[in-house]
């Protein structure tokens, strides 16, 4: 196909295969990019060692683009009240599961602001396209990735956002709707949510930005990427749909999650991490539905005690408190090799476009 997103990176089809730190692998991401699509990583998660060993490897596997995702959330505002409080409402569940209360929440994941160890690897290695989550860096960094022919991406919830990310210079505008699954990339989670879905804020941020539109969030196959290149997106980023791909490093309880009934029923929830994020409804969800937003520490640190209790529950064999991201559309996501996953979205995208 012939639009900005295929040409500036040379991409087969407009599809985009989303970062998902902890589920996308340098095979997942291999696989998809050797199929004509854009395969993507995320090391928001990981230091720069690991950083620089998953982007390397990634493209030693691939004969196409990446795109590597990085985690732009703001600051952590450390509050010890708040922390430990917390922290004491998930007592009586570490006792039930054998497991030591942490005695402090700790910031897991760096934010990619003011992290040059991690620009300094994506301004030497420089992949084909960099994606932000969570905001966008200064505009110094944005220039330098540019300088080095780097595509940039980045995700907007709403019009505001979008409008930043245009000012910003950023190449593509990411809508996200509110049927993705996993992390809003909202910029502040303090401010209220618009929520809007896919269909109205691509169509809501084509009329107030210039700049080219992904659509990203409960697409799931070719129809849904063809409705959205007909609202006038350049491509469609799916994630959900490529977690039951045998690349993936998503576990047996999320994999036999996303293919129970238990799909169709999907949440936003912040307890889990400490930002909204679409989760299959499962016992944290249930747990924590009735915490108050202001009760909730930051993000990551949230998250720290969220994988202490999901990895003592699953040593007890209970899995239900675990990070099982998933869009509203998870019922239709199809056990399938990542190749064979793009090549069918393709056909199925023609086919409706005929």
């Amino acid at each position: 196909m012939k639009n900005s997103l295929c040409e500036l990176l040379n991409l087969q089809y407009p599809i985009i295969q989303a970062p998902m730190a902890g589920v996308s692998t340098p095979e997942l991401a291999a696989a998809v990019s050797n199929a004509g699509a854009l395969g993507s990583i995320s090391i928001g998660a990981a230091n720069p060692e690991q950083a620089e060993l998953m982007i390397q490897k990634t493209l030693a596997l691939s004969s196409g683009p990446v795109n590597v995702n990085v985690f732009c959330h703001q600051a952590v505002q450390r509050d010890e009240q708040l922390e430990k409080a917390w922290i004491k409402q998930f007592h009586e569940l570490f006792v039930q599961y054998d497991a030591q209360l942490p005695g402090e929440l700790e910031e897991i994941y760096a934010t990619f602001h003011n992290n040059s160890l991690l620009l300094d690897i994506l301004l030497n290695i420089r992949p084909a396209a960099v994606s932000f989550h969570f905001g966008i860096p200064a505009s110094v960094v944005i220039n330098l990735l540019k300088q080095k022919g780097i595509i940039t991406l980045a995700t907007a919830t709403s019009i505001d956002e979008a409008k930043e990310i245009e000012a910003s210079g950023i190449d593509f505008i990411v809508a996200q709707g509110i049927e993705a699954g996993g992390h809003r990339g909202i910029f502040d989670p303090m401010q209220a949510d618009s929520m809007l879905s896919t269909f109205t804020l691509v169509q809501a941020i084509k009329h107030h930005c210039r700049k080219p539109v992904i659509a990203a969030g409960g697409i799931m196959n070719g129809a849904g990427i063809a409705a959205m290149l007909a609202l006038g997106a350049e491509g469609a980023q799916l994630g959900t749909a490529f977690v039951l791909c045998p690349e993936s490093s998503a576990n047996s309880a999320y994999r036999e999650a996303l293919k129970s009934k238990q799909a169709a029923n999907t949440v936003l929830t912040s307890a889990i991490s400490g930002r909204p994020a679409r989760c299959i409804e499962n016992a944290f969800c249930t747990y924590a539905r009735d915490f108050a937003k202001h009760t909730i520490p930051s993000y990551p640190l949230t998250y720290a005690l969220g994988k202490a209790l999901a990895s003592a529950a699953a040593a007890k064999g209970d899995h239900g408190f675990g990070a099982q991201w998933a869009g509203q559309g998870a019922q239709l996501a199809r056990e399938m090799s990542a190749q064979d996953l793009v090549l069918t979205l393709v056909d199925e995208m023609h086919a409706a476009r005929n």
